[in-house]
């Protein structure tokens, strides 16, 4: 066991991890999209606690600094500074820290940056890479905050806030 293991979430076995990605994929043939496909939250915490993918946290420092992190997750920000400006060297980076042969899931704070970053990515040659829908904080509620009936911290998966 590793120390992110969660008595909450079962081991996998490969036909559950086929039935996740499957559904990953068919989730981005759905919507059009540009990537090998779309996990949820808690595939993607089942997946990366089973030690099957890395996840990559695009978010800024500040983001994870001051809102939270997943612990052991890769970060490469997608955008950095206030203004977001895009990272150039996004794709080259991912390739240095994770390298194009792996499973890769991307976490951003809703789900958008991440699915922007991977498309790039897919369109830079890696060829499994995954978005992970809704994102840490998730969508907008109607009241325009996040957090309320969506994304990572929503479904209680494991994070930590410095």
């Amino acid at each position: 066991m590793n120390s992110l293991t969660n008595p909450n979430f079962p081991e996998l076995n490969s036909d559950q991890i086929k039935q996740i990605f499957d559904q990953a994929k068919q989730r981005v043939e759905d919507h059009y999209l540009e990537f090998t496909g779309t996990v949820l939250p808690h595939e993607a915490w089942a997946l990366f606690q089973a030690g099957h993918v890395s996840i990559v946290d695009v978010r800024t420092a500040e983001e994870r600094k001051f809102v939270g992190f997943v612990e052991e997750t890769i970060h490469i920000p997608w955008a950095t500074g206030t203004a977001l400006n895009r990272n150039p060297r996004f794709a080259k980076e991912l390739e240095s820290k994770v390298g194009k042969d792996k499973i890769i899931l991307l976490l951003c704070r809703s789900g958008k940056r991440s699915a922007a970053a991977a498309n790039v990515a897919f369109n830079a040659g890696f060829t499994e890479i995954y978005n992970i829908d809704q994102g840490f904080e998730g969508d907008l509620d109607e009241t325009n905050h996040r957090g309320a009936f969506n994304g990572w911290r929503f479904h209680n998966l494991p994070w930590r806030q410095e």
